[in-house]
């Protein structure tokens, strides 16, 4: 199931990435209707179409010039023509931009492996962290989740109903405890009892950017007195429908803490599929993981290949 990009998960892909490659291409065929080749007016009219499907204006303009050196250097290219070359120009795009394509494998010797989850809250980021469990518990991998995210019950309480879905403890202290604390608990009660791997979700409320730096910052803190280079991976999980909103979000994070690693959700029922290439490429943050459903099995490890064959698929 995990091995290799089966056909269930590009099925799951296509189909989670089809109003994006729907609006895309209806557009582009509207473009492109009458004219034979790609000229100076396709290329406008293909900049103005990546714009607003949100790739964002900076990593829209390398695409185009990407193009525009196929087009010089082949000379004749016709529209026809013109997916094939965008799959492969927004794929080579990505390619440094992408890290091993992990398959929900953890890495050899770091054991307990810690995550530390940080968003927005509603980005999906406790639905992510219990799908991320379900997927590692599939692999035979023993997890621990750590609900420091304590200023909002409903957070706590999630957190909790995932572990219970998917039969992985939680460790809890309830709400308005301290977040530092609870997150020491869990990598403690984690390297106890032998875990694989230790998820801690964390608050996120952008709004009290000072506090919220100082606060991720304590929960590094705590933990490295238990596993000194904990953690491991900081996961910053953003919202792919709302588009460059997303993107402002991944900037006020990227400042607040260190980010090794992006997961992008709510990419299936959006045309927004875009931003998952603008948000890859400003950032140089891998994209670890999208959200294409609401099954547990639609969190997928980003294949960039895959990703923009399917973005950039004709139905």
């Amino acid at each position: 199931m995990f091995g290799l990009f089966s056909k269930e998960k590009k099925q799951s892909l296509n189909e989670g990435l089809q109003k994006s490659s729907e609006s895309f291409f209806t557009r582009l065929g509207k473009a492109i209707a009458g004219k034979a080749t790609v000229d100076d007016e396709v290329l406008d009219q293909l900049e103005e179409i990546l714009v607003s499907s949100d790739v964002g204006i900076h990593t829209t303009i390398k695409i185009i010039e990407r193009i525009q050196q196929r087009v010089a250097r082949d000379k004749y290219l016709g529209t026809q023509e013109l997916d094939k070359i965008l799959r492969e120009e927004v794929a080579a795009l990505l390619l440094d931009n992408q890290g091993p394509s992990s398959h929900f494998d953890l890495p050899e010797g770091t054991k307990p492996y810690v995550i530390m989850v940080v968003g927005v809250n509603g980005v999906g980021k406790t639905t992510t962290i219990g799908k991320l469990s379900s997927q590692f518990k599939g692999k035979g991998k023993k997890v621990l989740l750590g609900a420091a995210d304590t200023f909002r019950a409903a957070a706590v309480d999630q957190l909790k109903r995932w572990g219970e879905r998917v039969g992985v403890p939680v460790v809890a202290r309830g709400m308005n405890t301290d977040p530092s604390a609870v997150a020491f608990d869990a990598v403690k009660e984690g390297v106890e009892t032998g875990a694989d791997v230790i998820i801690i979700d964390t608050a996120g409320r952008l709004h009290t950017k000072v506090n919220l730096m100082a606060e991720l910052t304590k929960i590094r803190r705590v933990m490295q007195k238990v596993i000194p280079d904990a953690p491991h991976e900081v996961l910053l999980v953003l919202d792919g429908s709302t588009g460059q909103n997303a993107v402002i979000q991944a900037r006020e994070f990227t400042k607040a803490t260190e980010v090794t690693a992006l997961a992008i959700t709510k990419l299936d029922g959006t045309a927004r599929g875009g931003v998952v290439i603008g948000i890859s490429d400003e950032f140089q943050i891998p994209v670890k993981y999208i959200g294409v459903g609401e099954k547990v099995e639609d969190l997928q490890v980003f294949d960039r290949k895959e990703f923009v064959d399917s973005l950039f698929r004709k139905s």
